[in-house]
């Protein structure tokens, strides 16, 4: 990794202090940032679109996302709160949304035009506070708030135990067969307080950043033919 850098918008921004806080913390994360390199991870500041690309997302792959959301901006023009009450169940399904989401993104909607869903009140919580609001909101758990903390907010120590990539990082990094709730606080605690690059690192990990890092959860064969004995 270059002795200078710094990752800035329209990805998740951080560099050398934050590089540097984990580098200390943590010896073998040190030595995957360094063989990693800065990670660049799209970032949404608008909050209400980052919502509704959060939601358009759930239980579908990355790419099928991409394909609606694509979509769902050539209907719409623009994903915000107005063009999202204006259009109507049956033109947002047309997009390939589920009846269900588009009732999520509707209430959604609804509510940011009464005002009830303030982006700039929303960042003055704290992190629990935030999540506890977030999750107040249809068709939004902790992990879709957690990523809109981190993806949208770009607040800096969101790990959440309810990533499988992040926890398949961590078992890769760490060389964990298991991966008990008790065990992640310990590393949440040890990436305070930029548990956000953390994550980055661990989703690049957990994406084969690293080829000679494998899952130890991974059936025999497969560990074999990646050369682990």
């Amino acid at each position: 990794m270059p002795a200078a850098f710094r990752v800035a918008a329209p990805y998740f921004c951080y560099g050398e202090k934050e590089i540097a806080h984990l580098a200390r913390r943590d010896a073998r994360l040190a030595r995957a940032m360094a063989a990693i390199g800065p990670v660049r991870r799209t970032v949404r500041p608008d909050f209400f679109a980052a919502l509704m690309h959060a939601i358009v997302g759930q239980q579908i792959a990355t790419k099928a996302q991409e394909t609606v959301w694509a979509r769902l901006e050539t209907a719409l023009g623009q994903v915000t709160p107005r063009t999202v009450a204006a259009a109507g169940t049956e033109l947002l399904q047309k997009q390939g949304l589920s009846f269900r989401k588009v009732g999520y993104m509707q209430g959604a909607a609804a509510a940011a035009l009464r005002g009830d869903l303030d982006s700039e009140a929303l960042r003055l919580l704290d992190d629990a506070s935030l999540c506890t609001a977030l999750c107040r909101l249809d068709g939004v758990g902790v992990w879709t708030a957690e990523m809109l903390m981190l993806f949208s907010l770009q607040r800096p120590n969101i790990l959440s135990y309810g990533d499988l990539a992040i926890q398949r990082g961590l078992r890769m990094l760490y060389r964990h067969r298991e991966l008990s709730r008790e065990r992640f606080e310990r590393y949440r605690r040890r990436y305070s307080p930029y548990g956000s690059v953390a994550s980055l690192y661990l989703w690049a990990i957990a994406g084969g950043a690293l080829p000679e890092l494998t899952d130890p959860t991974a059936p025999c064969a497969a560990r074999n033919a990646a050369g682990e004995r």
